[in-house]
């Protein structure tokens, strides 16, 4: 009984704090500068070779680090990976149901939507979406929420569940302050051996991305991933293979904060005043504490 008392007051809290610190609404249609940057990954093209996984964890000091032989192990793709605390892109190997014992490789990061689903989330603004198509994110602001977890449609987000003490939000920056704004484009993408990766404008990365499968149309499925799901997305993906093969969820073309934020400001809008919630909460500590006496 304990637990749920302390699961109402968390939740109560929650919704005390979405009155004090609710923000403007982010799904409405942006103007995205046709200038910002965005990654065309070519499926085609991987390979598995974990280079790119090697490149991220040496450009970003704060992850855990590791030595060059770790990428060397291809074992690690027998199962299905999701980025976290320790990794912000990981290469995945999957069946390949059009040419049979042809694996085919997918890697993976922050998205870095167009309207991201975790600034419209948080209620501190503790993500920041930049013109060049970077999703920031700023640890001094963040509560430890978690909401942004919740919200983002590709599940990229991971909290340092080991870190006791200053525990972060994790993710892929886009090399936004290492390589992005130096105009230098992503490890991630200058280390490919391959040239899965394309990095440029994105307005120009879907004329490539066209091009392509006009001109290949056999080798390729008639879809550029990311540029209208969930609104678009900075990273673009074009594959011999049904998107949803390589774990690239099926998602509408609506931006995802749209379908959260008419929920959120309505009560923003009409939920009382922070003094009323405050002496809301205070009804119920005190409403708690009698009846755990009356037990």
């Amino acid at each position: 009984m304990s637990t749920n008392r302390r699961s109402f007051i968390k939740q109560a809290a929650g919704i005390g704090s979405l009155a004090l610190f609710g923000k403007k609404a982010h799904a409405s249609r942006l103007q995205v500068s046709p200038d910002q940057f965005g990654v065309l990954v070519d499926i085609t093209r991987c390979v598995g070779c974990r280079s790119c996984e090697q490149a991220c964890n040496e450009i970003n000091e704060d992850l855990p680090r590791k030595s060059p032989e770790t990428f060397k192990d291809t074992s690690v793709q027998e199962k299905r990976r999701r980025m976290d605390y320790s990794a912000y892109t990981v290469v995945n190997r999957y069946e390949n149901r059009n040419n049979p014992g042809m694996p085919v490789y997918a890697k993976f990061q922050c998205m870095h939507c167009l309207y991201p689903a975790c600034e419209s989330a948080c209620i501190v603004g503790a993500f920041e979406r930049q013109a060049n198509g970077a999703v920031i994110y700023d640890a001094w602001k963040c509560i430890g929420c978690r909401y942004c977890m919740a919200a983002c449609p590709f599940q990229v987000p991971a909290y340092e569940f080991s870190n006791v003490l200053t525990p972060q939000v994790r993710k892929c920056t886009f090399c936004f302050e290492t390589r992005l704004t130096q105009g230098g484009m992503p490890a991630c993408v200058q280390s490919c051996p391959m040239e899965v990766m394309t990095f440029g404008k994105r307005n120009s990365l879907i004329k490539i991305a066209r091009e392509r499968i006009k001109k290949y149309p056999a080798r390729y499925v008639n879809h550029i991933y990311g540029e209208n799901e969930v609104g678009g997305t900075t990273w673009m993906y074009i594959s011999s293979v049904p998107f949803q093969d390589i774990d690239l969820p099926h998602l509408g073309y609506h931006p995802a904060p749209g379908y959260t934020e008419p929920i959120q400001h309505a009560i923003f809008k009409w939920f009382l005043p922070p003094a009323a919630v405050f002496a809301g909460l205070g009804g119920i500590w005190w409403y708690l504490k009698n009846k755990k006496s009356d037990e």
